[in-house]
């Protein structure tokens, strides 16, 4: 028996909770995904370092008559650290607290980088479950832009419908997804607290200040990205590959760390190379000596052990 329909617009957007401690790889015994209920209807998840040093996030979205599961991390192992089995767990609890004859699955990317797709091959053979493909092509025929990157497009979950915003610059696939319910932007690789790496620096900017306009004219509480590289100090983030993040950054950013940014990469267009704040550090362009230096912090730090 299928119960009534929840009301994803009049009350919109609803409180939620985004203060958690993460896993931090600090623990032996810590789970390989741990799990945080946003709200009753969305749900946040985080791979541990241990399993990865990205240490993605990955997230899950209820509407009336489906799910929508943005990225499905790093997870190259599916017997050992299976992803399906947490995203399974969550949709089957939700479904006992609101019973549907029939509920689909969509699988879709924040972009397509290897620590958010690869998972994917979990969910191919997944009953009523669309798993949409990473690269641009398949992004813009599956979503229908027609315009890209200038236009949005939009997926109803069931009276949950979820904003698509193009956001190329870190790669050209980039997705930012605006969810009113929770008045969220899910940001991916774009926006999180850590290093923003940069290929497109053009694109990049557009992206940012498309972003500023969008929070402008919609309620936007908070920017939830892929990853957390900063520690609680200001500018200082953890070396490259390590797998414990003790005193880490929370994952929310704000709008106005968002202005911040804008201002910031302005600033950063025509010079490349790396430019730390206290909130971001930009990569503009792929700079061998900047890469090099991370290497060689990550080869020095006990926290890669």
């Amino acid at each position: 028996m299928t119960n009534d329909e929840i009301d994803f617009v009049t009350a919109a957007p609803t409180t939620v909770d985004a203060n958690v401690r993460w896993i931090d790889g600090t623990d032996v015994d810590e789970p390989s995904y741990q799990v945080h209920r946003l709200e009753q209807h969305t749900y946040i998840i985080r791979q541990s370092l241990r399993t990865s040093p990205e240490g993605p996030f990955v997230y899950v979205l209820f509407g009336n008559s489906t799910a929508f599961l943005i990225d499905t991390g790093a997870t190259r192992d599916p017997l050992k650290w299976p992803l399906r089995a947490v995203v399974e767990r969550l949709i089957a609890e939700w479904l006992t607290e609101h019973p549907r004859e029939a509920y689909g699955l969509i699988v879709a990317h924040s972009h397509g980088h290897g620590d958010h797709t690869a998972g994917d091959k979990e969910f191919l053979d997944r009953p009523d479950t669309t798993v949409v493909g990473s690269d641009l092509n398949d992004v813009i025929e599956h979503f229908g832009f027609t315009k890209w990157p200038s236009q949005t497009a939009s997926v109803n979950l069931g009276g949950r419908e979820l904003v698509l915003i193009p956001s190329p610059g870190h790669q050209e696939a980039s997705i930012t997804f605006y969810d009113q319910w929770t008045a969220s932007l899910f940001t991916g690789d774009t926006i999180y607290p850590g290093r923003l790496y940069v290929r497109d620096m053009d694109a990049f900017l557009a992206t940012i200040g498309t972003l500023v306009e969008f929070s402008d004219t919609h309620p936007v509480s908070h920017l939830l990205g892929g990853h957390v590289e900063l520690t609680m100090d200001a500018g200082r983030d953890f070396p490259l590959g390590a797998r414990q993040h003790p005193h880490e950054r929370p994952l929310p950013v704000t709008v106005q760390q968002l202005e911040a940014l804008h201002q910031r990469t302005v600033a950063c267009v025509g010079k490349p190379g790396v430019h730390a704040g206290k909130d971001f550090i930009i990569y503009n362009g792929n700079r061998v000596r900047d890469q090099a230096k991370l290497v060689l912090r990550s080869l020095r730090s006990p926290l890669r052990k």
